[in-house]
């Protein structure tokens, strides 16, 4: 068995949604970003790829590449899985924190969870969501932005 960290951040800009875990939340902002700004997804595929020593996201996925310019996370997403299949793993499980003051993200946990098993391929009680606050302080508390965490255990294929 093998686990990964990853985290994400990115901060406000002018919008009317976030992408959070797949889900469009509707917002008074937007998130600056070269993707769509999933920092959730982000911070999941980050821990995946470092589970399997395979880099980070932006090794496979550089946002100095048109090709992923306002790409859909879920997208990425879906190519780690694959990355971790063609590399002999599989995903034990996957927990994941999103740090922000607004919007809350309680209300969109059970969408967010079912999405990331689909792309993920797994079963949805391998996929743990979160949101929590910074009590007001730092960039998060003061409202500049989003930031995820997450952590993934894989284990090789068949043992």
């Amino acid at each position: 068995m093998r686990v990964g960290q990853g985290i994400d951040a990115h901060k406000f800009r002018d919008g009317d949604h976030v992408v959070l875990g797949g889900v469009r939340i509707p917002f008074t902002r937007g998130l600056a970003a070269h993707s769509d700004g999933d920092v959730l997804l982000h911070a999941i595929c980050d821990a995946l790829l470092g589970a399997a020593a395979l880099g980070d996201i932006g090794r496979h996925f550089p946002d100095s590449s048109a090709e992923f310019k306002g790409i859909d996370s879920r997208i990425l997403l879906r190519r780690v899985a694959t990355l971790l299949l063609e590399a002999g793993y599989e995903v034990m499980n996957v927990d994941a924190t999103v740090i922000c003051e607004q919007p809350r993200v309680s209300p969109h946990v059970a969408l967010m969870r079912t999405r990331i098993a689909e792309d993920l391929g797994v079963p949805e009680d391998l996929v743990n969501l979160k949101g929590t606050t910074t009590e007001k302080m730092g960039f998060t508390g003061r409202g500049e932005g989003i930031a995820a965490t997450a952590i993934a255990l894989i284990k090789a294929r068949g043992g």
